[in-house]
């Protein structure tokens, strides 16, 4: 099942797809029930909540379908809690290469990143969705984009065995995480962050939908590809995973509870930015950023003047 969030006619609206070019307004098909107000209220209402929706999505009601050319994708959901990490070696290895190049300091991969996933917290609040325009930051000049495979949290949990953490995955979206590279190498220097590299409104985009993890199997392996205005800039699969998502929910719950709606990225598949290739990208370029089995996250950049 592919679950969204879209504003239509001055409202937004957590919806299910129902093919290319429509989508069901779960609130309304259900009579105005409390767990479909938005995809966070879904995740906390559990197994009966995914069970309405599929129950709906057999035999929809005329009235709730959206055609979806009517409509506008918001981010699906508002995350409870943001985290991204860095797991694929390709990615890191060739970021490095370039980044020598830059600052001319030298950079190798310390052994604690094979030991266990290394992540960050990021800024839950500024999140847009498929075709919302990310405002170029005006403190930055190299801007790149980030393809990344992220998941939702579904329930709640710490201290989570590896074995059980894929029950705790309530579904699988598309993320780029747009950086602001000149900012970030100037600030890494100092040995914490990243912050102003990453953090500014717009920079973190999700959707167009999150499929529900029955969908998946697990460790999932879904080929990935980004294009900037239709040109193919790199992309992978993920099962290049060094730590696979079970791995990570583990040691990010080590001692400390994660929540219903939180969401968790994988890092840039690798190929997948601008910096591992000598690419940047320039004001109105197109972001079209796909996974296997999910859709295209596109989305256009543009400097405020």
């Amino acid at each position: 099942m592919k679950l969204g969030t879209i504003k239509f006619k001055d409202r937004e609206r957590l919806v299910a797809r129902l093919d290319e070019d429509h989508a069901l307004d779960l609130s309304e098909a259900s009579g105005g029930t409390e767990h479909f107000a938005d995809m966070v209220a879904m995740i906390e209402a559990g197994s009966d909540a995914l069970d309405q929706a599929r129950a709906l999505l057999a035999d929809p009601p005329a009235d709730p379908v959206i055609p979806l050319a009517e409509a506008e994708h918001r981010a699906p959901l508002r995350p409870v809690q943001y985290r991204d990490c860095l797991v694929f070696e390709e990615h890191l290895l060739k970021s490095f290469a370039q980044a020598e190049k830059m600052t001319g300091r030298p950079f190798a991969i310390p052994p604690v990143w094979y030991e266990q996933p290394i992540y960050y917290k990021g800024n839950r609040m500024s999140f847009i969705g498929h075709g919302q325009t990310v405002r170029w930051p005006r403190y930055a000049e190299h801007l790149d984009l980030e393809l990344e495979l992220a998941i939702v949290i579904g329930k709640d949990g710490a201290d989570i065995p590896v074995e059980t953490a894929p029950d705790h995955i309530w579904g699988y979206t598309v993320l780029n995480d747009v950086s602001a590279r000149d900012a970030q190498m100037r600030e890494m220097a100092g040995q914490l962050g990243p912050a102003k590299g990453k953090d500014f409104d717009t920079g973190n985009i999700l959707g167009p939908w999150v499929v529900t993890a029955d969908e998946m199997s697990h460790p999932v392996a879904l080929d990935m590809e980004v294009q900037v205005n239709g040109e193919r800039w790199g992309g992978g699969n993920s099962r290049l995973m060094h730590h696979d998502f079970a791995a990570i929910i583990a040691h990010i719950s080590a001692s400390e509870a994660i929540y219903a709606g939180e969401v968790i990225g994988s890092g840039t598949v690798g190929t997948g930015c601008g910096l591992e290739i000598g690419k940047r990208l320039s004001d109105g370029d197109e972001m079209a950023l796909t996974i296997e089995g999910i859709g295209t996250l596109r989305n256009t950049i543009r400097k405020e003047s």
